[in-house]
């Protein structure tokens, strides 16, 4: 795995006070709602949308999120 994103999960759970195993849980939660073994349609849409760029803060996610829904 890429110390990078581990790096990312540690300083993500420390920001929102989860462990990294609660918010792995959380995901494979949601994930087993669905019995299509293909990423929900929600988290689909998610999927790499940071890709290549800097995590953005929660100012720059809300920029992002309207830009996106705008339409």
């Amino acid at each position: 795995m890429e110390s990078g994103i581990i790096d990312f999960a540690h300083s993500f759970s420390k920001k929102i006070n989860k462990p990294v195993s609660k918010i792995v849980e959380n995901y494979f939660s949601e994930l087993k709602k669905h019995d299509d073994p293909d990423l929900p349609k929600n988290l689909e849409e998610l999927y790499g949308i940071f890709e290549g760029i800097k995590t953005p803060d929660k100012k720059g996610l809300r920029k992002l999120f309207h830009e996106k829904h705008s339409d």
